[in-house]
This record gives structure tokens, C-alpha cells and sequence, in this order.
């Protein structure tokens, strides 16, 4: 699995949000979000700065750049 999708993945999981949830904060349909957790496609800038301010992590920790959260 792509570090991206793991760590979405596992944030939301600590979050206790769905997948649904989450497609809805960022504006978009589940089976776009379900494609970010899947390795299949990436959110675009606009979305990976929404995923990093709702997590409380830097966008070098959701792709994988950095191991720091913060």
C-alpha cells in the first residue's frame, strides 16, 4: 500500500470518521475518497492541504516526505 493511502487511512481511523464523512468534508463523491485510500488516484493541492488541516499533520507527513506529524 502507498504511504499516502496508509496514512489517510489510519488518520481517519484514529479520527473515528468514515470514509463517507470524509468525501463529504472534502466536497467530493465516497468513491473518489475511497480511490485516495486505495492507492488508485490523489487528491489534488486544494484537498491535500484540507486532509493535513483537518488531521493536524503537515502534507509532507501524508505523502510520505516526512515520519514527523507536525
Amino acid at each position: 500500500m502507498k504511504i499516502f493511502a496508509k496514512r489517510i487511512k489510519e488518520l481517519r481511523k484514529e479520527k473515528r470518521q468514515t470514509q463517507s464523512n470524509m468525501a463529504e468534508l472534502l466536497g467530493i463523491k465516497l468513491r473518489a475518497y475511497q480511490y485516495y485510500e486505495s492507492a488508485t488516484y490523489y487528491p489534488e493541492i486544494p484537498n491535500l492541504i484540507k486532509l493535513a488541516d483537518y488531521f493536524n499533520v503537515t502534507t509532507d507527513y501524508l505523502l510520505g516526505r516526512s515520519d514527523e506529524r507536525d
